[in-house]
């Protein structure tokens, strides 16, 4: 058993941190929270008014996207792509986020290496490989080539599928694989190379197909989307879960809102993209397509909070960019209270991946995933930043994978 005293909370419910109190920690388990605390067996440690956090959670990476560009990345041996994504996640870990949610990519076979203690890594939750129509945002090849799509491949973020049937097969071998939620890519996007933004991603009758194996199988529907007609059409669907929304409508989402959907905002990437994705292997034809989402960015996020959209956290980084994760705090923190930032991190994204009461929060059940941090995050976001450095003490399952407070 661990005593963590002294501790100042923080998780997003309140505009400042709490008093002092306690913490009791067994079996990977928080047992119970309050001041004053006592345990004649637990191991005392006090954390001298510093704050204490619920360990982070992200609710949209792609843990095998080790390159930038995704075509080359679908190519790479499945060796290679592992051992990379073991250090993104690790280093994902050390920035105290201890639960990622995968929405395109991932298997269950590197969940079971993580599982196993193989490698050090936050929990993960995944859709298995996203799924996309040819053509679409999951398609990497050029135009003038017709080879098949390695979906099959650990390094390839999706797979390809076109008219109804095909598309409940592939939901439903997501979901035997494996899959938590499935991810559909329903509008065009910038690391693709051979649909604008602008292309709606499959037909409404295949959405609605998706959307009807998730429900069987008692889990939901992600969506990649950045046009409001995608997104309007994608909530009258049934999706629950909306990646980007750069270029939502207040009517739009305020339908979504009244849906009680989840938007996952994802500025940080268009910000790395701009001044690194070149460098970094991104095709000349994605380059030229970031600006279309990047300026609406900031004006989508008062536009969701103006509606009582819910937004959940998300960063959506590729390859060397990954190391950006934290800014996104600081990004949202230009437009919306400290507070609400932390809480898409925590409460939100919690709600959104169905494990409230389990993770994102302090309280007696949840899981013991914390992160100490010097300092008041609600005063200045940039301390969630910085790779982890203000973090002394970062807390998982009840084991601590980082302690510098000795």
């Amino acid at each position: 058993m661990i005593l963590l005293a002294n501790a100042r909370l923080v998780d997003g419910a309140s505009p400042s941190p709490s008093d002092p109190i306690d913490v009791l920690i067994e079996s990977g388990t928080i047992r119970e929270v309050g001041p004053e605390l006592s345990s004649a067996s637990a191991e005392r440690l006090d954390l001298g008014g510093r704050t204490l956090m619920p360990g982070l959670i992200d609710a949209h990476v792609h843990v095998v996207a080790c390159e930038a560009d995704l075509g080359r990345n679908a190519a790479l041996p499945d060796a290679l792509v592992a051992h990379r994504a073991a250090r993104i996640m690790r280093a994902m870990l050390m920035r105290g986020f201890t639960t990622v949610r995968d929405v395109g990519g991932a298997t269950q076979g590197l969940r079971a290496a993580r599982d196993e203690g193989l490698f050090e890594a936050p929990r993960l939750l995944l859709s298995g490989k996203a799924l996309s129509q040819t053509g679409g945002h999951a398609d990497f090849r050029g135009r003038f080539e017709d080879r098949p799509q390695p979906h099959w491949r650990l390094g390839a973020m999706g797979r390809l599928c076109d008219g109804v049937a095909e598309v409940r097969r592939a939901a439903r071998e997501e979901i035997k694989g494996g899959a938590d939620f499935v991810k559909i890519m329903a509008n065009g996007g910038v690391a693709s190379p051979t649909d604008p933004i602008h292309f709606l991603g499959f037909a409404r009758e295949e959405i609605l197909a998706v959307v009807e194996e998730a429900a069987n199988a008692g889990t939901y529907v992600a969506a990649h989307l950045y046009t409001d007609e995608a997104i309007a059409r994608a909530v009258a669907c049934g999706v629950r879960s909306l990646e980007h929304c750069n270029l939502i409508t207040p009517a739009t989402a305020r339908a979504a809102a009244a849906a009680g959907c989840i938007a996952v905002p994802t500025l940080v990437t268009y910000e790395a993209l701009a001044t690194e994705g070149a460098s970094m292997g991104l095709p000349p034809e994605s380059v030229a397509k970031i600006e279309t989402v990047r300026a609406a960015g900031m004006r989508s996020l008062e536009i969701m909070r103006e509606a009582g959209l819910a937004m959940a956290y998300g960063t959506d980084l590729l390859g060397g960019m990954h190391r950006h994760q934290s800014e996104e705090f600081v990004i949202r923190g230009r437009v919306l209270p400290a507070a609400e930032v932390i809480a898409s991190a925590t409460t939100v994204a919690a709600r959104l991946l169905r494990l409230e009461g389990r993770i994102g929060c302090i309280a007696p059940g949840a899981h013991a995933d914390l992160v100490v941090v010097d300092g008041d995050p609600l005063a200045d976001l940039s301390l969630l930043g910085g790779q982890g450095r203000h973090m002394p003490a970062i807390m998982l399952a009840g084991r601590f994978v980082k302690n510098t407070l000795h």
